[in-house]
């Protein structure tokens, strides 16, 4: 189940939220309630899986218990910390890149002349990196002492396995949902946030995001791209996934504070960003806290090290995050792109937390984190990236955009792709440009909802005709 289905919007939404506020506040009686609806939201898909989702929350559920009998930092606590993390990656990587290390491996004897291997095609499970990285942050903070094991299963298994978040993030640590799963408060006025925040997220999945995914994948599949052809659709893409990822966050947010919960920002306004660095501390904030707290410092990347310890850790730690986000070479290769300029920037000096806006700064950030490595992440495989980097850089086809695209591009889809870059200017200008105060709060959460409620409906009917709409980070 997805939250762009009517099925989650008509059904499953209203009789969760029914029964969770029938069910009485105490002794964590309500959390019962959001697991087994998390249960049901994830089995809806494939019972199977949900079966190697449980297990995984036993197992790291025990392996926090021992960690915990044997106290922080003891050896016998690390033996036990090190059995989970391999347990948990061994997990991943089965499911994940089975397949992707076959077919590199028969690759290779093939160009030997050997037979290759054959086996049949793994699913993977919806969620398995998001919920598996969760799990790992939760027996390191344990090992680390900055969190104690809980005791409670149900507490444990809630924030794995909790609705929300549990198929695309944000990334939870427990130590920051532990407070709020023992108690929280519940209040119409943070349902009715939570509420404008949903409908918030969803119409900008369903009313642009989704509108501009024909073009987007229209594009990636052109033969022979003009130039223009590449330039639009790699623009396209690139606020495609923005809309469609910081959507999702926002409705999982929304719900959230629906039930009382205050979850972690998992976007700040990535697109005005100056600097590489300055946009892996705007875009998916969530992974990119993990990756320095559980793989940097992990590996090694403290002050106490050498620069070029330091920069190898950088680098290292990003290349980890591009193989995490897929399993094909492209994302090799993108981790690797965005751990070099990374290292470039550092070498310059390149203040990753600007104060004045420098059009020059955006531009070539712009350029190259988004615009030229969104082909990486788009295309298929290494080859037809390539091909798209010829026209884009080397100007093959020159022209305007050729007549295939052309004939595919809608009016509608041009609008959308302008009003979407219209709406990350405004966010620039929100960030940079003069403080302009829209009455109070009440009004501007009225204005909101106005503004909305329409729009929203105006989704759901767009969302009823085309039947389902999956997230892109649903393959990650």
């Amino acid at each position: 189940m997805v939250f762009s289905s009517n099925a989650f919007l008509l059904l499953f939404l209203p009789l969760f939220l029914l029964l969770y506020y029938l069910t009485p506040n105490i002794r964590r009686l309500r959390n019962y309630v959001v697991l087994a609806a998390s249960y049901v939201f994830y089995g809806w898909w494939r019972p199977d899986f949900l079966s190697l989702l449980i297990s995984v929350t036993l197992f790291n559920f025990v392996i926090g218990r021992q960690i915990g009998i044997a106290g922080a930092r003891t050896s016998e606590a690390r033996r036990w910390m090190r059995l989970g993390v391999a347990v948990d990656l061994a997990v991943l990587g089965y499911f994940k890149y089975r397949d992707f290390g076959i077919e590199s491996f028969n690759a290779i004897i093939q160009a030997t002349g050997f037979q290759p291997f054959t086996l049949s095609e793994l699913l993977l499970p919806i969620g398995i990196s998001f919920y598996i990285f969760e799990s790992i942050s939760y027996i390191i903070d344990v090992y680390r002492g900055s969190v104690k094991p809980t005791r409670h299963l149900a507490d444990f298994a809630t924030f794995i396995t909790m609705f929300p978040h549990l198929i695309v993030g944000p990334l939870f640590r427990y130590k920051e949902m532990a407070t709020q799963l023992e108690h929280r408060v519940h209040s119409m006025d943070m349902f009715g946030r939570g509420a404008v925040r949903f409908m918030q997220g969803f119409v900008k999945k369903v009313i642009i995001a989704d509108t501009l995914a024909p073009m987007v994948n229209y594009c990636f599949a052109l033969p022979d791209p003009s130039t223009a052809d590449v330039w639009i659709g790699v623009l396209a893409y690139g606020v495609q996934l923005y809309f469609d990822f910081s959507g999702y966050s926002d409705m999982a947010i929304g719900l959230g504070l629906m039930m009382g919960f205050k979850f972690v920002e998992n976007f700040n306004k990535p697109f005005i960003s100056q600097s590489v660095t300055e946009f892996w501390r705007r875009w998916h904030i969530s992974l990119s806290n993990w990756l320095r707290d559980y793989v940097f410092y992990s590996l090694g990347g403290t002050a106490r090290k050498t620069r070029m310890r330091l920069h190898y850790m950088t680098f290292m730690t990003f290349l980890i995050g591009g193989i995490w986000h897929g399993a094909n070479w492209t994302f090799v290769l993108w981790g690797a792109l965005q751990g070099g300029l990374l290292l470039f920037e550092r070498m310059l000096g390149v203040n990753g937390n600007p104060t004045r806006f420098k059009v020059q700064h955006w531009a070539l950030t712009f350029i190259v984190a988004v615009a030229m490595s969104m082909v990486l992440f788009r295309a298929d495989n290494v080859s037809r990236a390539a091909e798209m980097y010829k026209s884009m850089l080397f100007f093959q086809n020159v022209g305007w955009i050729s007549e295939p695209f052309a004939g595919a591009i809608s009016t509608m889809q041009i609008a959308t792709l302008i009003l979407a870059y219209a709406l990350v200017i405004f966010e620039g200008l929100r960030e940079y440009g003069p403080r302009i105060q829209l009455g109070s709060e009440r009004v501007r959460v009225v204005s909101s909802v106005l503004l909305l409620t329409p729009l929203f409906f105006l989704a759901i009917t767009k969302l009823s005709a085309q039947g389902y709409s999956a997230f892109l980070y649903f393959q990650f």
